[in-house]
């Protein structure tokens, strides 16, 4: 039996605007638009707290972030950068607590932005912002870079306690958890870990009197 022959209507394209793709599928590109919200304010956020809490420690949070983010980069810097004896370890060492700040970085910005806040982020901005010194652009010897980063340690840890005792007191417990469970406790061991290497202490044979 002889099938009949169906005629099939050609569908006419979409206008493409001299494009593959139909002009409704194109990226909206080059935009720019007024800024929505900037950091010296909170959204409304229902999670319990006052504005002028949250407010207060977004502010303070940013603070921590923008020099947790510069510690990460002194870290970074150190690592590539370390030489010496002590190369290998410290090579290693350095990489693995930038590796723990960048974790910290990111709970940090986080939590401003729980809090209805505007996490700080672009390099511009923290280098303006830190109140880590900056270390200069060559190569540093590995006693000063250590004590670069004691320095750096000790300025983060001051004002994560002040932070932390003060969410306490206003009810901010969860940023009360995430300085002392995270910040704090990560910033001090690595405070112990890097310090041990600044200890005058003898290598092959101790520095007492003999028999």
């Amino acid at each position: 039996m002889r099938k009949d022959r169906i005629s099939v209507a050609t569908k006419r394209p979409t206008p493409t605007n001299g494009t593959n793709a139909p002009a409704g599928a194109q990226l909206h590109l080059h935009q720019r638009g007024r800024i929505i919200q900037t950091p010296d304010t909170v959204r409304n956020m229902p999670i319990g707290l006052d504005a002028k809490v949250r407010l207060a420690n977004a502010t303070a949070l940013n603070q921590i972030l923008v020099d947790t983010i510069a510690m990460y980069n002194l870290y970074k810097k150190h690592h590539w950068q370390v030489a010496g004896h002590t190369f290998y370890q410290l090579h290693l060492l350095f990489d693995k607590h930038a590796a723990e700040q960048l974790e910290l970085v990111d709970l940090l910005a986080e939590r401003v932005q729980t809090l209805g806040g505007v996490a700080i982020g672009m390099p511009h901005d923290v280098a303006e912002r830190t109140k880590l010194e900056r270390p200069p652009l060559g190569v540093e010897e590995v006693p000063v870079m250590i004590d670069r980063l004691l320095e750096a340690h000790e300025v983060i840890l001051t004002e994560t306690r002040q932070l932390a005792q003060k969410a306490n007191d206003n009810g901010d417990l969860g940023t009360n958890d995430i300085l002392v469970s995270d910040v704090l406790r990560t910033n001090e061991l690595q405070v112990w870990f890097i310090g041990e290497h600044v200890v005058d202490t003898p290598s092959v044979e101790a520095d007492g009197r003999k028999n």
